[in-house]
């Protein structure tokens, strides 16, 4: 098990602690490394167990809407993702999703909505979902082509989004539209799509290299309330950056738990695996590449709870969550791959656990802003600073 004593840093109350412990002793029971080949039903499950064991209460902001506070706590949703990526990768996505597809709402929802949909999304009874890349607006929003019109008291909504995270079986999808209100990125709006409405279809389900549900998405003349309008029309972009600036720091913890399981993986493989007379830790080499692990972790833990902390302060964190997530997610990539080395031929072996986790960690190099992204965020925050 991963050394524990982070946890006492000063980013850090007593209340984290409590909770990423109770976590642990939750996952051991109830979160397997790994999951069957129905993926879709997987999810289903992790998000009911998670909605139980009261830990969606965390992704979520409202006390009155079954949230654990009054607003999202970064450090805790931090904490939780990496303690449940150390255990199952699904099951941090599970997490993760509840709270991104619905932190639009918790930030900018009516009443009415917050309503709605929050306390459905933190029992884990809705599963939800955040719909705002498209085949050629990725990390370049401002390419959005999907359009909103309003007629009346609704907008009429087509054209389509791919890489959707849960599309397929969520609930509810918060979806960035144009809106034209002006050009660019400042002509976007967000609003709440329940997956029953008509002219929403799944048009095509994505497989990954790490399964998880993923989805495009095609609405056709998607009749919209304007009561769904997640803040002001025309707002979308901020509605959609405000809510990336709550979890980009947490992609980091994700990253993190991953990278702490390959160590722990990589301990044991190296202090066991018998090698020419003795184990694998007593070469050079090995001590020297554990070394490197380690200190790659501790740096990424120190980036990710320096931002989650800096957030948490009511302070501007756009250049520290970014350099939390390019650190840690290729940091971890670096990690997972040398703990397979370590485990040579079987560390390839499907159902391996460095294998899966050599799986899990590619995607979160890209999504949320891939790699190249933060470092033109960080470089322009710097030059701001100049």
């Amino acid at each position: 098990m991963s050394d524990k004593n982070y946890l006492a840093w000063p980013f850090f109350e007593p209340h984290h602690a409590a909770l990423e412990q109770a976590l642990d002793a939750w996952a051991v029971q109830h979160v397997a490394h790994g999951h069957g080949d129905d993926v879709d039903a997987a999810c289903r499950q992790l998000v009911r167990q998670l909605g139980e064991g009261g830990w969606l209460r965390h992704a979520i902001g409202g006390t009155e809407h079954g949230g654990a506070g009054d607003s999202i706590d970064t450090r805790a949703i931090c904490l939780i993702r990496e303690t449940l990526a150390r255990h199952n990768g699904l099951a941090d996505f599970a997490f993760a999703m509840q709270g991104l597809g619905s932190g639009a709402i918790s930030l900018f929802g009516s009443a009415a909505n917050r309503a709605e949909y929050l306390p459905r999304v933190a029992r884990g009874d809705a599963i939800a979902a955040f719909a705002l890349s498209e085949p050629q607006a990725g990390s370049d929003v401002a390419a959005m082509q999907c359009a909103a019109v309003q007629d009346g008291d609704h907008y009429v909504l087509n054209g389509e989004k791919t890489w959707i995270s849960n599309g397929g079986i969520a609930d509810f999808y918060v979806v960035f539209a144009r809106t034209g209100e002006q050009p660019g990125a400042r002509g976007i709006s967000a609003f709440i799509v329940d997956a029953d409405a008509p002219g929403l279809t799944i048009a095509e389900r994505i497989n990954v290299i790490a399964p998880h549900p993923l989805a495009r998405l095609q609405f056709t003349d998607c009749r919209i309330p304007a009561s769904k309008r997640l803040g002001e029309a025309g707002q979308g972009f901020k509605v959609a950056m405000a809510t990336l600036d709550v979890f980009r720091t947490s992609v980091a913890a994700a990253a993190l738990g991953f990278a702490r399981r390959a160590m722990d993986e990589a301990l044991q493989r190296a202090t066991q695996r018998q090698m020419f007379g003795q184990v694998l830790a007593d070469f050079q080499l090995t001590q020297a590449k554990l070394a490197e692990m380690a200190t790659g972790i501790d740096t990424s833990a120190l980036l990710t709870y320096r931002a989650a902390w800096q957030r948490d302060q009511g302070g501007k964190v756009t250049k520290e969550a970014a350099m939390a997530k390019l650190h840690a997610t290729e940091t971890a990539q670096q990690v997972i791959d040398a703990a397979l080395q370590m485990f040579g031929g079987l560390g390839v072996v499907s159902g391996q656990i460095v294998e899966s986790l050599y799986r899990e960690i590619r995607a979160l190099r890209i999504y949320e802003g891939a790699t190249e992204v933060q470092q033109l965020i960080i470089a322009r925050e710097l030059l701001k600073e100049t």
